[in-house]
C-alpha cells in the first residue's frame, strides 16, 4: 500500500471514529419512550382513535429509526476494523 492510500485510510478511520451515532440513537430512543408514555397515559377511548393510532405509528417509526442507527454503528465499526487491517 502506498503512502497516499495509507494517509487516505487513516483520514477515513479518523472521520468514522468521530461520528457520534450513539448519541443520535439515544436521542431517538428517548423520543420514542416519551411518545410511548404519551400513548400509555391516554384514556382508552383516545388510544383507539386517530390520536392513539398516530402515536403508535410514531413509536413504531422511531423504533425502526433507532434500529437503523444501530445497524449503521455496527457497519461503521466493521469499516473501521477493515480500514485498520488494511493499514497493517
Amino acid at each position: 500500500m502506498n503512502n497516499n492510500r495509507r494517509k487516505d485510510i487513516a483520514r477515513c478511520v479518523g472521520l468514522l471514529e468521530d461520528i457520534s451515532l450513539e448519541d443520535v440513537k439515544v436521542d431517538i430512543e428517548n423520543a420514542r419512550d416519551e411518545e410511548q408514555e404519551y400513548f400509555d397515559n391516554m384514556p382508552e377511548g383516545l388510544q383507539g382513535g386517530d390520536k392513539g393510532s398516530m402515536a403508535e405509528e410514531a413509536v413504531s417509526a422511531l423504533d425502526e429509526a433507532a434500529e437503523a442507527v444501530q445497524e449503521a454503528i455496527d457497519k461503521l465499526a466493521e469499516a473501521i476494523e477493515a480500514l485498520n487491517n488494511a493499514q497493517a
